[in-house]
C-alpha cells in the first residue's frame, strides 16, 4: 500500500481561494467602477487569490513528495520538498495502530492515524490519511503474514504448542529472540 494524503489535504486553501474570487466578484459587482474603494478591494482579492494559488502549488508540492508506504516488512514514511525526513520501522516493532475519524472526515473518507512502535520516536502520529481504518486493517495483515513467515523461517511449523514454546525458549536463551518477542509469541500461542 502506497498513499500521498487525502485531497482534503487542499479544502483550506482551495477555500481561501474560493473566497478571494467571491471576495473579487462581489467588489466588481458593489463598487462603481474608478473609485479608489474598488481599486484597493480589488488589489486585496488579487493579493489573496496569488497568495492561496501559491498555497495550493505549495500544498500539492508536498502532496507529492509525502508517501506513507506498508510494504511486507516494515513501515516506510517519507516526505519532504527540499529538505527531505523519513522514517522506516520494521513491522514487528510495530506495537499498535489507532485510527481517528470525526464524522467530516468519515464523509470524506480521511482520518488519522497513530502508530505505536519501538522506537526512538515512540509514536508517530499521521494526518489526512486515505481510508485509515483500511490502513490499519492492511498494516495488521502485514504484521501478522510478517511473524508467521518469521516463526516458519525459525522452524516453528504447525507441531503442538508445548514443541513450540519449548523452541520459542531455545530461542530466547541463545538470544535469537528478545524477551519482549518471546512473550508476544508465547501468547500468541496460549491463545490459539
Amino acid at each position: 500500500m502506497d498513499l500521498h494524503p487525502h485531497w482534503w489535504y487542499y479544502a483550506t486553501p482551495l477555500l481561501v481561494l474560493g473566497g478571494g474570487v467571491v471576495g473579487g466578484v462581489a467588489t466588481l459587482v458593489a463598487t462603481a467602477p474608478g473609485t479608489t474603494e474598488r481599486t484597493v478591494c480589488t488589489i486585496l482579492s488579487l493579493v489573496v487569490q496569488v497568495c492561496s494559488i501559491l498555497w495550493v502549488a505549495t500544498r500539492y508540492l508536498k502532496w507529492v513528495n509525502t508517501h506513507l508506504v506498508i510494504t511486507t516488512d516494515r513501515l516506510v514514511f517519507r516526505t519532504g520538498v527540499l529538505a527531505k525526513r523519513g522514517v522506516e520501522i520494521p513491522l514487528e516493532r510495530v506495537n499498535a495502530v489507532h485510527f481517528r475519524q470525526g464524522i467530516l472526515g468519515r464523509l470524506v473518507g480521511a482520518g488519522e492515524l497513530t502508530i505505536e512502535a519501538g522506537t526512538d520516536d515512540g509514536q508517530l502520529h499521521f494526518t489526512e490519511v486515505r481510508r485509515p481504518a483500511d490502513v490499519q486493517r492492511t498494516l495488521h495483515e502485514q504484521m501478522e503474514a510478517a511473524q508467521r513467515r518469521r516463526l516458519a523461517a525459525a522452524g516453528v511449523g504447525q507441531r503442538d504448542v508445548a514443541a513450540q514454546l519449548e523452541r520459542l525458549e531455545g530461542m530466547l536463551h541463545r538470544g535469537t529472540l528478545s524477551r519482549e518477542e518471546f512473550e508476544a509469541h508465547k501468547d500468541k500461542l496460549l491463545r490459539r
